[in-house]
């Protein structure tokens, strides 16, 4: 893995695009995946890098970060963690809704470049970035915001702990899902569901933002 990712970098393999569902953010994304992850082994930094995540607007995100902008009291004034940050999409709709500071935790350090060049692009600051939290305690913060976390029963083994752990600390506790089979059928509280236009043109998904009680 990179030790420092440069952010020209990032901006030379990427472009920016409104999410369909979040117009009002703008994002550093990637219109050929293959292509970006060829060149993050060859250009920046050497093979064994991560897929490029971080290089899209995933339905999970787009839901949170809809729902926050919508209801900002979910995150005014309060601490956040944005668990599995990928592009800061969700942190940065916190901080546009009102939160005080988030924490983005992802394990990828083109992530935290791109969290970085995203906070930029939309004028806000804020956003500390962190690896990887799940095998530590949650932090102190009092809403986590956990979007596409639940996409293989390993990651899903390790996240759903760490949530619940942050619930019982006190924290508001919200995951976005666009319907993946990892995602427990008890446990949670429906907030709201939204149909997530794929921005290439292919069917919309079905995504849920739920809550633990």
């Amino acid at each position: 893995m990179p030790g420092t990712v440069s952010p020209e970098f990032l901006r030379a393999h990427t472009r920016t695009a409104r999410p369909t569902l979040v117009p009002e953010v703008q994002l550093h994304v990637a219109d050929d995946v293959v292509g970006l992850w060829e060149a993050m082994e060859t250009e920046g930094g050497g093979a064994g890098q991560d897929p490029p995540f971080w290089a899209a607007a995933w339905p999970g995100g787009q839901a949170l970060a809809r729902y926050v902008l919508d209801h900002p009291a979910t995150v005014a004034g309060r601490r956040v963690l944005d668990l599995g940050a990928g592009s800061g999409l969700v942190a940065v709709a916190a901080l546009l809704a009102g939160a005080t500071g988030v924490l983005a935790s992802d394990p990828d350090p083109y992530s935290h470049a791109a969290i970085a060049l995203n906070a930029e692009l939309n004028g806000v600051s804020g956003i500390e970035v962190a690896g990887d939290l799940l095998d530590d305690d949650p932090p102190a913060v009092d809403v986590v915001l956990a979007g596409d976390v639940c996409y293989d029963r390993e990651m899903t083994g390790r996240v759903l702990p760490f949530l619940g752990a942050a619930w019982l600390g006190g924290a508001a506790v919200f995951l976005g899902d666009p319907g993946r089979a990892y995602v427990p059928k008890e446990g949670l509280v429906e907030q709201i569901a939204y149909d997530v236009v794929d921005a290439d043109g292919g069917p919309a998904r079905r995504t849920t933002v739920w809550r633990l009680p």
